[in-house]
């Protein structure tokens, strides 16, 4: 019962869309491929008071929205890897736990970052999307709180997430680009399927 109230809520949001495109039906059809799992590689920027610190994670999310990775950048953690769901983040390495530092009250880090976003698009609260430069932009909230995450997501022309930045207490704290963006087999979601634009 709620999983459909949040279909006819964010088929209500979608229709406001303000897009030459039909943004409801390529955000309804992202939002279906979404639940075979995916990978891709985030770069992510994390914009903390003190400075910025940017790495790199090769991702992958289950069926369930749980995203695994493995860091690719900055040299020094490169290879460690983690895993993310809704109870939370775990990094580890040779049997040690690595902390990044958090953000937005404890609420974000660098590595639960792509979780965010694959949760996100899989069932946040889409309050707003237009169209620039023949892209589709994405304004989502991660929860229905007072206090949830704000995303902003342009997808490609495959229909396919390409950069994302979140915004909390109306300031952006992190800020992503999203390559080589795959959804797993439709069919059992053990190997890649290749996807081009969206047939909508």
């Amino acid at each position: 019962m709620k999983r459909l109230l949040l279909g006819i809520l964010l088929v209500l949001m979608l229709s406001g869309c303000a897009s030459g495109r039909d943004g409801m039906k390529e955000a309804l059809a992202l939002r279906q491929k979404m639940d075979a799992g995916c990978t891709f590689e985030a770069e992510i920027t994390a914009e903390y008071e003190t400075g910025t610190q940017t790495f790199v994670l090769s991702c992958q999310a289950d069926k369930q929205g749980g995203v695994t990775f493995c860091v690719v950048s900055p040299e020094l953690i490169s290879g460690i890897t983690g895993q993310v769901d809704a109870d939370g983040a775990r990094l580890v390495f040779d049997d040690e736990v690595l902390c990044f530092e958090p953000l937005a009250d404890g609420m974000l880090s660098p590595a639960s970052a792509p979780w965010v976003l694959v949760h996100t698009l899989r069932c946040g609260y889409i309050t707003s999307c237009g169209e620039e430069d023949k892209e589709l932009l994405l304004s989502v909230d991660d929860s229905y709180e007072n206090d949830a995450l704000h995303l902003n997501i342009r997808l490609n022309g495959d229909n396919v997430p390409s950069k994302a930045e979140i915004i909390w207490n109306q300031r952006r704290i992190l800020s992503m680009e999203v390559r080589e963006f795959r959804f797993l087999s439709l069919s059992d979601g053990s190997g890649i399927g290749y996807f081009g634009a969206a047939a909508v």
